[in-house]
C-alpha cells in the first residue's frame, strides 16, 4: 500500500489552491430580444441561438400566470377565544419513593 512520501507543508497547500477560485461566467444579451444570456446557450426567453430559434417557447409575449392562493387571515390575540389550560393530574400510585427502602 502506498504510503506519502513527506508532509504537505502549508506552503504547498496554498499553492496548489491557488487555482481553486471561481471564474466569473461570460454573460452577453440576445441578438434578438436583448435579454442577457449565457455564452453558447440559448435564450431562455425567446428560444433564439446562432442566428436561428432553436426552442419552442409556449408564450414570447404573455407570461406564465401562477395559480391564485389565498392567504389565511390572521386573528389579533385580543379577538381570539382563549381557554384556560387544564391541569393533568397524575395518578397517585400505591408505593411512593420515600415509603421503598
Amino acid at each position: 500500500m502506498g504510503l506519502p512520501g513527506h508532509r504537505r507543508t502549508s506552503s504547498d497547500k496554498r499553492r496548489r489552491s491557488a487555482h481553486f477560485a471561481l471564474k466569473k461566467s461570460s454573460v452577453t444579451s440576445c441578438q434578438q430580444c436583448g435579454e442577457p444570456v449565457l455564452a453558447h446557450r440559448a435564450c431562455r426567453s425567446c428560444g433564439f441561438y446562432k442566428g436561428r430559434t432553436v426552442l419552442k417557447i409556449a408564450s414570447k409575449t404573455t407570461p406564465v400566470s401562477k395559480p391564485v392562493v389565498k392567504k389565511a387571515t390572521t386573528v389579533k390575540k385580543s379577538e381570539a377565544k382563549t381557554t384556560p389550560a387544564k391541569k393533568i393530574q397524575k395518578p397517585e400510585s400505591a408505593e411512593s419513593p420515600s415509603s421503598v427502602s
